[in-house]
């Protein structure tokens, strides 16, 4: 049975009735405000990320259960490296805590772990921990767990654009065969097709900017911003935005049937 979800207004419950045929099968989310969550409570910047980490847990299993097929988080960029150590050191620490607690419940929903970025980058230890979560959920087959780390989409395309031009220089491939399918297929989202551009994009805390998060792929996505903090999201905020998602017009450059007439 399809889940209800229900959001407030002024106090008063009302339904949010999805379309269970129109989910979105790429659902990628900024997953932002978690510091301002903490300042609000006069609490370390800290205490908003290991918050976080919660309500990662929470929207994981509720976009699985709506049938969603690959979920991306932007977990960490290539530009947070210039926060204070000690936030890094601790952001660094999280993937093997999240992990330790959580893969029982992803192999249980049956939901597969897979990171894209410059892994190689990456602490032993939290290297360790994503190939350990990539390695314990292999053999699940439902919604994909995407998690951005140490990514960023300017890299990531400059990345794509030289292992391309190594093909060239090798003889291997003709600069005039070059189109967006062979840039697509050089991305680190390659291994998520045919998933691999969102339908839907979502940044939480109220500002309204992409941060260097998949430039090619979200040529054609819905974008949906929220005010609610991440570590305040809830599942209900999820099935609101998708929701949002399901009443735009999607036409990708063209007309729809109503308009051609």
């Amino acid at each position: 049975m399809f889940e209800k979800f229900f959001k407030t207004n002024a106090n008063q419950q009302e339904e949010v009735d999805l379309d269970e045929n129109k989910i979105p099968t790429h659902i990628a989310i900024i997953m932002d405000g978690n510091g301002r969550w903490a300042q609000k409570r006069h609490l370390p910047r800290v205490a908003g990320h290991k918050q976080g980490m919660e309500t990662v847990k929470e929207i994981t299993k509720a976009a699985s259960k709506l049938g969603v097929k690959v979920l991306t988080l932007y977990a960490f960029s290539t530009e947070n490296w210039k926060r204070p150590a000690a936030e890094v050191n601790f952001l660094m620490d999280l993937p093997s805590k999240f992990f330790d607690t959580f893969v029982p419940e992803l192999v249980e929903n049956n939901v597969k772990v897979n990171v894209m970025g410059y892994v190689d980058q990456l602490p032993p230890k939290t290297r360790q921990a994503v190939f350990d979560a990539i390695e314990d959920t292999k053999e699940c087959d439902g919604m994909i767990l995407n998690f951005a780390l140490n990514y960023g989409g300017q890299a990531e395309i400059v990345s794509a654009m030289q292992a391309i031009a190594e093909k060239v220089k090798a003889g291997a491939l003709q600069p005039e065969d070059i189109d967006e399918q062979t840039i697509s297929q050089h991305l680190m989202t390659n291994t998520l097709a045919p998933y691999a551009n969102p339908e839907l994009l979502i940044r939480t805390s109220g500002e309204e900017r992409i941060s260097n998060f998949l430039l090619w792929q979200i040529a054609y996505s819905e974008l949906v911003f929220t005010d609610v903090l991440w570590p305040d999201y809830a599942p209900a905020n999820l099935a609101e935005d998708i929701y949002q998602f399901q009443k735009r017009n999607r036409r990708f450059g063209g007309l729809n049937k109503e308009e051609e007439k």
